[in-house]
């Protein structure tokens, strides 16, 4: 297994700029742990509406987080700039795994070394908005979660 401290940013297909807010920052002077799970959360759902229609409202299936994580490596803090690095570790038939890594944008050189800040992992379940039951992930957006994946997707679940 990759030791996740080794990754960089060029180790994932997504890049998504993310903006801190001064708010972010907690009594010690860092983003509070917290805030990485809102950048990651956005950064998912940022990419999926940049590329598939989604309307939680009306749409007969939802993304629902199963599980999240997060390793913290490095401080952060506003207003450094970020870059939140996505990629699919595990796509299933009804779940997808999303690893993400949180960087100082590469523009910002001289604030950053290029090393993750910060290592989240993100399980969407795909479930039915009226049985709220797991169901198959639709195809219009299975085929943009492909295009992330960076591991076999054969391991699919049942």
């Amino acid at each position: 297994m990759v030791d996740p401290r080794t990754l960089t940013l060029s180790d994932f297909p997504v890049h998504r700029p993310v903006t801190t807010r001064w708010s972010d920052n907690d009594m010690y002077g860092h983003l509070n742990n917290a805030v990485y799970y809102e950048l990651f959360d956005s950064a998912i759902n940022g990419w999926q509406a940049d590329h598939v229609t989604i309307d939680p409202l009306t749409d007969p299936t939802q993304g629902v987080v199963a599980e999240s994580g997060c390793t913290f490596y490095a401080e952060v803090a506003f207003p450094t700039p970020i870059v939140v690095g996505l990629r699919i570790t595990r796509l299933g038939t009804s779940s997808v795994t999303y690893q993400l890594g949180l960087f100082v944008d590469p523009a910002a050189a001289s604030v950053g070394d290029g090393a993750p800040k910060a290592v989240g992992h993100w399980v969407h379940v795909e479930i039915d908005a009226d049985t709220r039951k797991p169901t198959p992930i639709p195809e219009h957006l299975r085929r943009l979660l492909e295009s992330a994946v960076v591991d076999d997707p054969s391991q699919d679940e049942p």
